[in-house]
């Protein structure tokens, strides 16, 4: 009775750590800045902004000189060109898409020509990230593109703003919605929200962004005076509130009684445990993690080369990005993801379950040839591969 007893406790523990655990994650108390240093700064890099814009009935936001349509599930450009009655082709360019590409819903484009639109409605505030519905994540949103090909950078290029229209923005290669929302001074989270970003927060060279409307300056940081020659404080180390325990080290030369022997843990590991994940394909690395611009690794591999499933898992996603290399998403154990772009020849299907280390198509050709190679959970925050290929 006594032991049993105890199990009551235990769960009491567990439930209080889970609620902190909750408290730690809670959306506002993320640096949308992702300032480095010097702890959170988001609110000095913020203004205001006005309430997020909401399309008419036929998913039409209209502004004096431009108009952007809504997508629907299920959306291709050609079958959003066909309901408003545009050119296909004409709206494809003018997104940096192709008419066969498929839309994710709500996926705002910008129309080459103006078309019949109800009166704008009163608008509403965002709730939350967009690209949630009831907790359910759009697993197809993550698959990011694979390298551009090795060029000139493109110029940003954005509109003048006027009265009561917001300024618009073509993303350039190399810009992430992190980077435009801090060049305009306002929240990656408020871009988003009038845009329409999928949760990964992608955006695609070519594409056209509204910038939020301000509606009140950044609050000012309060700077830190010291007097001419003092320099800048320096914070005070946690050892100078507590002071470390005294200590009495061993000498190198004397070896500590009773050591027990070193297990050789080398010895002891299996395939499962020395990696938890297999290479996709065997090659050099030559493009590493950054969270920030590539949030994935490339892996050079000779065109034909077959690509691997890192692990068990089923087939989530089977797509094409803008340049037509094959994209796969996997789904594993742990709710974790891996994406592999520039497939070509994808050998599985949606829904498929895949083995380790089965093959589910070949690197595509290119110059140079390669794998795109993410892991990501399902709340889709990215992670450096390596760390879970070593």
């Amino acid at each position: 009775m006594r032991t049993l007893g105890r199990f009551p406790r235990i769960g009491l523990v567990l439930g209080a750590s889970v609620l902190a655990l909750s408290a730690c994650v809670q959306t506002n108390a993320l640096d949308w800045d992702l300032r480095a240093g010097g702890g959170n700064t988001s609110d000095a890099a913020r203004q205001a902004t006005a309430a997020v814009p909401t399309p008419d009935a036929n998913g039409i936001l209209s502004y004096p000189d431009y108009q952007l349509a809504k997508a629907r599930r299920g959306d291709t450009v050609a079958g959003m060109a066909a309901r408003l009655g545009l050119n296909p082709e004409q709206l494809a360019q003018t997104n940096a898409l192709r008419p066969t590409d498929p839309l994710r819903e709500g996926e705002l484009l910008l129309l080459p020509n103006r078309v019949a639109a109800a009166p704008q409605p009163a608008v509403i505030a965002g709730t939350g990230l967009p690209g949630s519905t009831g907790g359910r994540v759009d697993i197809g949103a993550i698959a990011t593109t694979a390298l551009d090909e090795v060029g000139p950078s493109a110029t940003s290029t954005a509109s003048a703003p006027i009265a009561n229209q917001p300024a618009t923005h073509r993303v350039a290669r190399g810009e992430t919605a992190f980077t435009i929302a801090r060049t305009y001074n306002v929240s990656a989270k408020a871009l988003a929200d009038w845009n329409q970003l999928g949760a990964d927060m992608a955006v695609r060279e070519g594409q056209t962004l509204i910038i939020p409307v301000a509606t009140a300056p950044a609050p000012p940081l309060e700077p830190v005076v010291t007097p001419p020659g003092a320099g800048s404080p320096t914070p005070e180390p946690p050892s100078a509130a507590k002071p470390l325990p005294d200590e009495e080290p061993v000498a190198a030369a004397q070896k500590p009684k009773e050591t027990p022997p070193s297990p050789d843990l080398g010895g002891q590991a299996t395939g499962a445990s020395a990696a938890k994940f297999v290479m996709p394909v065997q090659g050099k690395i030559i493009r590493g993690y950054d969270r920030k611009s590539n949030q994935g690794i490339d892996i050079a591999a000779p065109a034909g080369t077959a690509v691997k499933a890192a692990d068990a898992g089923t087939v989530s996603v089977i797509s094409a990005d803008t340049n037509g290399k094959g994209i796969v998403i996997i789904r594993h154990a742990g709710d974790l993801l891996t994406v592999y772009v520039g497939i070509s020849g994808a050998t599985v299907a949606k829904g498929a379950k895949v083995s380790r280390g089965q093959e589910i198509g070949k690197v595509a050709a290119g110059d140079p040839a390669f794998l795109h190679f993410e892991v990501r959970n399902t709340s889709k925050e990215s992670f450096d591969p390596v760390t879970y290929l070593q």
